[in-house]
């Protein structure tokens, strides 16, 4: 890609996120998202119940992560692209508080909304940042499993974003990652368009 489709991408993709912040995941997606788009995935029961309608009503992952795997007590995680931050509230809620969740987006709006949710929950063990998955600002061998919720298939740089992944995880630390993946070529009007990154 040139520069200026780079540029273009970034920017679709932070005024789209930007949009979900404002208004919400309803309609935002071609796909279920929150309380239903939850429970179509499998997601805990406990969860289900226990969150507010208006934490839950911001989900907009295409799967569960958190089907991959289990995340056990004490644990840290590090939820790439964590958005509005349900996921990473789902990972302090099995983690406890004895563990800790750090979520990460490029988007500072999606981050203020986890934030807010945050503070709703009242989870002192989860934080939010903003930051990018090609360049995660956090030393080796930090974190025993790294979340991510479609959020790889968004970024431009996939080799480096999962070098980063690795950098980051202990030694034996897991990648639950949840995606969306392209399975056949696409028709020639729309193959190469810069605005299929982020629609």
């Amino acid at each position: 890609m040139t520069e200026p489709e780079i540029l273009q991408v970034r920017q679709g993709i932070k005024e789209k996120y930007d949009r979900v912040a404002a208004a919400g995941a309803g309609g935002c997606f071609q796909y279920p998202t929150g309380r239903a788009g939850m429970e179509i995935q499998g997601y805990p029961p406990e969860v289900l119940k226990n969150f507010p309608p208006e934490v839950l009503a911001d989900f907009c992952g295409v799967g569960n992560p958190f089907s991959l795997g289990h995340l056990n007590p004490g644990e840290a995680v590090l939820d790439i692209g964590c958005g509005a931050g349900v996921d990473s509230l789902v990972a302090a809620h099995l983690v406890g508080a004895g563990g800790r969740v750090v979520g990460l987006d490029v988007t500072p709006a999606m981050v203020e909304r986890a934030r807010g949710h945050q503070a709703r929950l009242g989870l002192n063990h989860v934080t939010f940042q903003v930051g990018e998955a090609e360049a995660l600002p956090f030393p080796d061998n930090h974190f025993d499993a790294l979340i991510s919720n479609g959020v790889f298939n968004l970024t431009l740089n996939k080799e480096k974003a999962l070098e980063e992944a690795h950098r980051v995880l202990k030694p034996g630390g897991r990648l639950m990652l949840a995606d969306m993946v392209l399975v056949a070529a696409l028709p020639p009007d729309q193959a190469g368009k810069v605005e299929n990154w982020f629609q």
